[in-house]
C-alpha cells in the first residue's frame, strides 16, 4: 500500500477553530482552552494549531511562559485520534520549540501522566529528559454530566533548546 504524505501547517488556535475540536476534549476543557486563547491575546501564551491543507485542527496545544522563568512549559497537547502516530504530535512539539526559541528562551518543560507511556516514548525521542515527579489535578465531565476532579501523577521533563 502506498503512504499518502499530506503537508501540514501550525498556526495560532483561533476561538472559531473550537467547534471542529471536540475530540480533543470535553466542552469543559474547551472553555478552558478558550480561557487560554485570551491569555494568547495578551502574549503569556502561545496556543497552536496543526493543520493539514484543510485548515481544520488535527492537533493542539499550548506554550505557556508564565509558568516557571525563562522557560516555555508546553501543555494540554492533543492529536485527533485518527492523526496519532503520524508524525502529527513530532509537528506540534517542534512548532512550539521554535515558538519558545523566537522569545529567546532556551528551555522547554512538559509533564507527562505516568499512565501514559506513549506520550512519554514520544517526547523522550524528540530530546526530553525527567527530572522530577509531580501529582497534577484538574476538572473533567463526568459519564454523568457533573464536574468531577480528575488526578494524576506526571513525570516532569525538559529539553535545553539550541
Amino acid at each position: 500500500m502506498d503512504e499518502m504524505v499530506l503537508p501540514l501547517s501550525a498556526r495560532d488556535l483561533a476561538a472559531n477553530d473550537l467547534a471542529a475540536c471536540g475530540w480533543a476534549g470535553s466542552a469543559l476543557h474547551l472553555r478552558s482552552v478558550a480561557e487560554q486563547l485570551r491569555r494568547a491575546e495578551l502574549g503569556e501564551v502561545d496556543y497552536l494549531a496543526v493543520c493539514p491543507p484543510s485548515g481544520v485542527p488535527v492537533a493542539i496545544g499550548g506554550v505557556d511562559y508564565a509558568i516557571r522563568e525563562a522557560t516555555g512549559t508546553l501543555w494540554q497537547l492533543a492529536v485527533h485520534p485518527a492523526w496519532q502516530s503520524c508524525g502529527v504530535g513530532s509537528f506540534l512539539i517542534r512548532t512550539a520549540e521554535e515558538r519558545i526559541r523566537q522569545r529567546g528562551i532556551r528551555r522547554a518543560e512538559l509533564a507527562a501522566e505516568e499512565s501514559n507511556p506513549r506520550a512519554r516514548a514520544l517526547y523522550e525521542r524528540l530530546g526530553y529528559v525527567a527530572y522530577g515527579r509531580e501529582p497534577d489535578a484538574w476538572d473533567e465531565l463526568a459519564p454523568d454530566g457533573s464536574v468531577r476532579r480528575y488526578e494524576t501523577v506526571c513525570t516532569l521533563m525538559r529539553k535545553e533548546l539550541p
